[in-house]
């Protein structure tokens, strides 16, 4: 019986059995970037999503003890109703179908990502679970993603052969970069806080998931999440202006052209990570729909780092030698 269908069936057993449930009929509703696949069914006029969440390559235990945290400091994120940490499954509240991501265009966007935006200094003050204080975002940690962009996208995805000058270039990139990431303050991070992570709930409010991989982490990383989305583009100057109020709404102690910076900076990493992860799922796990995302990302990286002297370089390696292939391939 095929891999998939077995834990299915599974997951339908261990909810009839094992909670307060009825399940006749489990209807897929989505998977993820992650090896997680949810669920939707209907239990005595209520619905539910059920998750599968693999336990040898997913802790479902992250997520259901953020979610704790999350609930308890205000965050409206989906309620756990039951679980099972070493089937790797779980039982949550069903936020519905509207995406933020669906519901933003010209005239609701003003509202919608400042509500958004105003969840970010929530999240920042959620630094421990049950379990303890969350990982840092550390020096190893940002190269182990910054090498994700130099393996998967660069060499397994293009082929393509650094000299030694692109070798260098990369290098001194990625360690301007990465000290600017560490020198900023460090909070709670969701870490993946952009636009498919968030719902419109009831009255409008907005419900907040896949919130698993939360870290300690730089102050402007979960707005540059969702600003700099790598599945949304905003002009730069509402980008700017939402950014502004944001920073003056709440991080008034800090410069402006210092948190612009850190906030740029901070991007620019996250982007030739994504990058980089786009072409592995691609490759490793067979989920190309992602490479559509690729060049807008790769855009990002162009059009901020020939703001800075600095990085103007590694800005137009990107702009004349990687974005051209990545068009090319994606035309094969």
């Amino acid at each position: 019986m095929n891999t998939l269908l077995l834990r299915q069936q599974q997951l339908q057993t261990w909810i009839n059995e094992n909670t307060d449930f009825e399940c006749k009929q489990l209807e897929m509703v989505s998977g993820d970037a992650s090896f997680r696949r949810y669920f939707r069914f209907s239990s005595k006029g209520q619905s539910i999503i059920a998750v599968d969440a693999p336990p040898e390559f997913e802790d479902s235990s992250k997520f259901i003890l953020m979610a704790q945290c999350y609930h308890a400091a205000g965050i409206h994120v989906p309620l756990v109703y039951a679980h099972n940490f070493e089937q790797g499954f779980y039982c949550q509240q069903d936020f519905g179908d509207r995406q933020f991501s669906q519901a933003l265009n010209e005239q609701s966007c003003e509202a919608l990502y400042t509500r958004a935006l105003d969840i970010i200094p929530v999240i920042q003050t959620c630094c421990a679970t049950e379990s303890g204080e969350l990982p840092l975002y550390d020096y190893a940690f940002v190269q182990r993603e910054l090498n994700i962009f130099s393996e998967w996208l660069l060499k397994e995805y293009l082929e393509y052969n650094l000299s030694s000058g692109q070798s260098s270039l990369i290098k001194d990139t990625f360690s301007e970069l990465t000290d600017t990431f560490l020198a900023q303050p460090m909070v709670g991070v969701h870490r993946d806080f952009h636009s498919r992570n968030l719902m419109l709930i009831e009255h409008e409010q907005i419900g907040v998931i896949d919130f698993q991989d939360a870290v300690i982490g730089p102050v402007t990383y979960d707005a540059v999440s969702l600003l700099r989305d790598c599945y949304q583009s905003w002009p730069a100057d509402k980008v700017e202006r939402w950014l502004h109020a944001w920073h003056s709404k709440f991080y008034e102690q800090y410069e402006w052209p210092t948190f612009k910076r850190w906030f740029d900076l901070t991007g620019m990493q996250r982007h030739i990570k994504a990058s980089g992860i786009f072409a592995r799922l691609h490759l490793r796990d067979n989920k190309s729909v992602y490479l559509r995302d690729i060049p807008r990302t790769l855009k990002y990286i162009v059009t901020v780092g020939a703001l800075y002297p600095e990085l103007q370089a590694f800005s137009e390696f990107i702009a004349q030698d990687i974005l051209p292939l990545v068009k090319i391939k994606q035309k094969d």
